[in-house]
């Protein structure tokens, strides 16, 4: 195999670098507003915020790396909400936790083979197919539960909020999620999402087959949605039908953040989640700052643009040259 060309091997470090720097920037700028910042009260607070979003936008990363794109999975996490809180009662013993768990991750797998099914074997745009289904998935939540309502067993959510050894409970969700991502990265299945992404063409002429794995994307990012509204769940303590929505923009935003490019191929789980961080803490400037939190979706839609535009301006750039 052909050595990656030493600037190329620079630019891939840099794309990684670049993340961090911003939220190195973004955290000075939080701190100088919120001095409290880094007391542990207020890190768990935050960290229970991300989580959620972290594991989503795992999926997300997963599904754009081959090639596509999902905007089907804030109804997804808001059905699972509804039917973990539907399943599970307050005076839920283990076993009946577990089993509304296995039936939350059940349903978010086949919510991705739906998708999956429509992109990779009907050959149909994800963009337009996901937004599609999207509302199917809204439509079933809502009939599960129409009135927001329902609860977890206390036990439950007191341990998400809890710090076990002085750290915050959410932290080691990062931790798990961050080593599922290093030993997903490893098997042959991500190699062959990568080969996809990257040219689709080419990895079929390999063997690669570019429709399984384009729709074992989609179900990976159906249990992640099922997990990440497990983690939502566990914050809010209760079940909305619309609770999901606001999620499907940022786990865009922030794989694009974390430096993978919108056209799949490149990029990774650990920037996705650097981004979610940035965004986070954007938020908490647009906060305490006192300014409109519409400019939140604003921002969110110029770090769209400047993704989808970017890649044409370079080009553009260095054809002028």
């Amino acid at each position: 195999m052909r050595a990656a060309p030493a600037g190329a091997a620079r630019f891939r470090n840099l794309t990684f670098l670049v993340p961090l720097l911003v939220l190195a920037l973004a955290v000075l700028l939080n701190y100088l507003l919120q001095p409290n910042l880094f007391q542990p009260r207020v890190l768990n607070g935050n960290l229970r915020v991300m989580l959620p979003l972290m594991v989503l936008t795992a999926g997300q990363a997963v599904v754009i790396l081959a090639g596509g794109i999902d905007l089907s999975v804030g109804a997804v996490v808001s059905l699972v909400n509804v039917l973990l809180v539907t399943l599970v009662t307050p005076d839920s013993g283990p076993a009946e936790v577990l089993l509304g768990l296995a039936v939350g991750v059940a349903v978010g797998a086949l919510t991705g083979a739906v998708n999956g099914v429509c992109v990779a074997y009907l050959r149909l745009q994800p963009i337009v197919t996901t937004y599609a289904t999207s509302f199917l998935f809204s439509g079933v939540a809502l009939a599960v539960l129409p009135r927001p309502g329902g609860a977890l067993p206390r036990g439950l959510t007191t341990f998400y909020r809890s710090a076990p050894f002085g750290v915050p409970a959410a932290a080691y969700g990062v931790a798990l999620l961050l080593l599922v991502w290093w030993l997903l990265r490893r098997t042959r299945f991500m190699q062959h999402v990568y080969a996809v992404g990257g040219a689709a063409a080419a990895a079929r002429a390999s063997g690669v087959s570019v429709s399984w794995i384009r729709f074992s994307s989609y179900v990976v990012m159906g249990v992640f949605a099922a997990f990440a509204a497990a983690m939502l769940t566990l914050s809010t303590g209760s079940g909305n039908a619309r609770l999901g929505d606001a999620m499907t923009l940022p786990s865009i935003v922030a794989v694009v953040l974390g430096g993978t490019r919108l056209a799949g191929g490149a990029g990774g789980v650990t920037g996705a989640v650097i981004g979610v961080a940035i965004l986070t803490v954007i938020r908490n400037l647009i906060t305490f700052a006192n300014v409109p939190t519409w400019y939140q979706t604003l921002v969110d839609a110029v770090i769209i643009l400047a993704a989808l535009a970017g890649p044409g301006l370079v080009r553009r750039l260095r054809g002028s040259r």
